[in-house]
């Protein structure tokens, strides 16, 4: 008896992937493994920079709070320990909220913590 091979669902995957990366370069959207390949090195990235991402934001919301704290004459670590000091429980992406859109609100922390 001859050998049955589902056609149908291999090529359905094949089809999917390839859909997926188009729109990539080369040799990379058409070819069946350099497609699968350049397809699952991307999902790595994808999964590496959701968390890298976090990263990237905090550090953007500490500038952000240095840059505002020091036209208030005070550095950004005397800022967070004087916040921790005085019992104010705001994060960080908040304060960098105020720093940039609402200055007055800003300016209003930082005299109650001095």
């Amino acid at each position: 008896m001859p050998r049955s091979v589902n056609h149908v669902a291999s090529r359905a995957k094949r089809k999917r992937i390839l859909k997926l990366t188009r729109g990539y370069f080369g040799a990379r959207k058409n070819v069946w493994t350099v497609a699968k390949n350049t397809w699952e090195k991307g999902l790595t990235y994808a999964y590496r920079d959701r968390r890298n991402k976090k990263r990237n934001f905090r550090a953007l919301w500490i500038q952000r709070i240095n840059a505002a704290a020091r036209l208030e004459g005070m550095s950004y670590s005397v800022l967070m320990g004087a916040l921790n000091k005085a019992g104010i429980e705001i994060n960080r992406k908040v304060l960098a909220d105020l720093a940039v859109n609402n200055p007055e609100a800003f300016k209003a922390i930082v005299e109650k913590v001095k």
